[in-house]
């Protein structure tokens, strides 16, 4: 793997992501060349990833009051958050997607069986999910894009929204906390926690 595509790669994620929470228009425009890229970058990527990045989101998951029945992982790449989720709650239904299909392909492959017997994966545009309203008890985001409205939309009454980022301010696909809460009240979500953990960061908020 070119060491020089790979930094362009994340060059180009933090410039869409920019882009996209101020502008959600603009995600037409980076759709294609994000998924072209992860597709590129998928049989690499549980080499490339940290376990140490899922530390802000476990944190996460251990705060929530209740284990929730239903669980989405937006992004969800090759599955690692899914993993961590259904670890945490062996009785939910958990339904990862993600809009690369080479993703979900790795993720099968290098899934437990076990874990795999659990999960559903689709290929799914995170600013259009294919899914009824307020279906998920509880929506994860690692490392992600937030679209807010398509969260609102899918997360249950009352349900809990985890978006965690492995590096905090140094991850290529990184929200200020303060812009997430902004867009997040105004879909919405209430009752933020701020969460630092290893050398990343998360938020959790409840749907009102």
């Amino acid at each position: 793997m070119s060491d020089r595509l790979v930094a362009a790669g994340r060059r180009f994620a933090r410039l869409a992501t920019r882009a996209v929470v101020g502008r959600p228009w603009a995600w037409r425009l980076f759709r294609g060349p994000l998924r072209r890229y992860f597709d590129w970058l998928a049989p690499q990527w549980e080499g490339i990833r940290s376990a140490e990045g899922l530390a802000p989101l476990a944190v996460a998951l251990d705060r929530l009051e209740a284990p929730p029945a239903r669980v989405l992982d937006v992004g969800t790449g090759t599955g690692a958050a899914l993993r961590l989720a259904a670890e945490r709650f062996p009785e939910a239904e958990l339904v990862g997607v993600d809009l690369a299909p080479a993703m979900l392909a790795e993720a099968r492959r290098v899934l437990p069986d076990d874990a795999l017997a659990r999960m559903r994966l689709e290929v799914a545009d995170a600013s259009a999910l294919p899914f009824a309203d307020g279906e998920f008890e509880l929506v994860i985001l690692q490392n992600m894009i937030p679209f807010t409205v398509e969260l609102a939309r899918v997360t249950a009454p009352d349900g809990m929204l985890a978006i965690a980022f492995s590096a905090g301010p140094t991850t290529p696909i990184w929200v200020p906390p303060e812009t997430l809460k902004r867009l997040l009240r105004e879909v919405g979500f209430a009752s933020f926690e701020d969460i630092a953990a290893g050398n990343g960061t998360a938020l959790i908020a409840r749907r009102s």
